[in-house]
């Protein structure tokens, strides 16, 4: 980390064409940069219009115009002396203001040094600042809404409950131990066995729920598969709402593999058309062939048409497809059993399938929390698993005190390695260089 005894600046608004662009200076040095650059004295709580300005040639260059905001530490985003010019969007305005600002003595800021600062300086825990993070990648407003949930601390809060209660059950414990055995309570196995039982169930419940707060952050990747000609690309286009895919009557139109992003009850869905698989002659058929059984390979679902294809066994529970009986329009009713009838040309089985969908995704986040698979994309739910991983058996049955409090404090550990009782530089290095530079 460089000294937060100077003074950052960046862009804090996205590139691209727009009316507005915002420059944010954060550090000691903040009031004066923005003294210099718009001529006006800052004044918190203020909205000043100002020309900016840049020294060339020893002469004053009038580069936009716009607004001063002035925020005093530790009354800012970042806890420091904050101002924030906003001009005109574009290219060259922005560049221009922000060249004014470094060359007034502040430095190009780091990616996410904005939100590490208010981390340093306890704006904000670690745990909103991932939240930070998490709105501002949001592709849906469920997403956005669990990220909000995260910001406002209601996160923390419940796993800091799960934690009192793991320290306050070992301490039970360690307590009893200065007792004698015959003036315990005759039940007293029997409630630490409940007790035990019940946090591994509300760990359970919340490491579900990260993990299915994972998968709609990070979006998850649905493949429609299947044999050649049997509605693939024609199926992406009706769920997708407009002509996505080029759609033929010849099969192996689709050689490579065809993707866009929906929004399936607030679910992010990567979905992906695939090229038909079967066996080829043709070198750039059977590359996209390659391709489509790779995307399966790490599908979070497989939405497969035509079942009898030789791609996957419709039986098997590793990729667990949800079957279709593509262009049902075309079949007699009562001609296939135990698939989805589902029509792009009519819409029959489309809200069915959408439903389907949602159903498999909430299923795999419950799935992985009974396989307590350490997920290294998602602190919490890896929190948790451990947590949940280290409890003592939840059985009175030859309950032993001494490793039963043992077990409970390592449990309390691993959550409270996620509520901040330990922070490493790598840690810190890895959340914050996810961010942009203006943040």
């Amino acid at each position: 980390m460089e000294d937060r005894g100077d003074t950052i600046a960046a862009i804090a608004t996205a590139p691209g064409r727009g009316g507005v662009a915002v420059v944010r200076v954060s550090g000691p040095a903040a009031f004066r940069i923005g003294a210099e650059v718009s001529g006006r004295e800052p004044h918190p709580g203020r909205v000043i219009f100002a020309r900016f300005s840049e020294t060339r040639g020893g002469a004053l260059h009038e580069i936009d115009d716009g607004l001063l905001l002035s925020f005093k530490a530790p009354h800012s985003y970042t806890g420091e002396d904050v101002v924030e010019f906003q001009c005109h969007g574009g290219s060259v305005c922005p560049r221009r203001v922000l060249e004014a600002a470094i060359a007034s003595g502040a430095r190009l800021a780091r990616r996410g040094e904005f939100t590490e600062r208010a981390f340093l300086n306890g704006r904000l825990d670690i745990n909103q600042a991932e939240s930070v993070l998490d709105l501002i990648d949001a592709r849906t407003d469920r997403a956005a809404d669990d990220a909000l949930a995260g910001l406002s601390g209601a996160r923390a809060r419940e796993v800091r409950g799960l934690y009192d209660d793991l320290v306050s059950l070992s301490s039970t414990i360690e307590h009893s131990l200065d007792v004698d055995e015959g003036d315990l309570p005759e039940d007293f196995a029997a409630k630490i066995a409940a007790s035990v039982s019940d946090l591994g169930a509300r760990l359970r419940a919340a490491e579900a729920s990260a993990r299915e707060r994972a998968l709609r952050r990070e979006g998850a990747l649905v493949v429609i598969a299947g044999a050649p000609n049997a509605g693939k690309s024609s199926l992406l286009n009706a769920l997708v709402g407009e002509e996505r895919a080029i759609v033929s009557a010849t099969p192996g139109t689709t050689r490579d593999s065809i993707e866009t992003w929906i929004d399936l009850d607030g679910w992010p869905v990567r979905l992906v058309d695939t090229a038909g698989i079967r066996k080829t002659d043709d070198a750039i058929e059977g590359e996209g062939v390659k391709r489509a059984e790779a995307l399966i390979e790490k599908s979070d679902v497989v939405v497969f048409l035509d079942p009898n294809s030789t791609l996957i066994d419709p039986n098997s529970t590793l990729t667990d497809p949800i079957l279709i009986a593509s262009k049902s329009d075309l079949l007699p009713e009562g001609a296939v059993t135990g698939r989805l009838r589902v029509s792009a040309k009519t819409g029959e089985g489309l809200e069915e399938l959408k439903r389907a969908i949602v159903r498999r995704l909430e299923a795999r986040a419950e799935s992985a929390a009974d396989s307590g698979e350490a997920d290294e994309a998602d602190r919490l739910a890896s929190a948790l698993a451990a947590a949940r991983a280290a409890l003592p058996p939840a059985s009175a049955d030859g309950l032993d005190l001494v490793l039963a409090g043992n077990d409970l404090r390592r449990s309390a550990e691993a959550l409270g390695a996620y509520l901040g009782a330990v922070y490493s530089a790598d840690l810190l290095d890895a959340l914050f260089s996810r961010f942009c530079v203006g943040k």
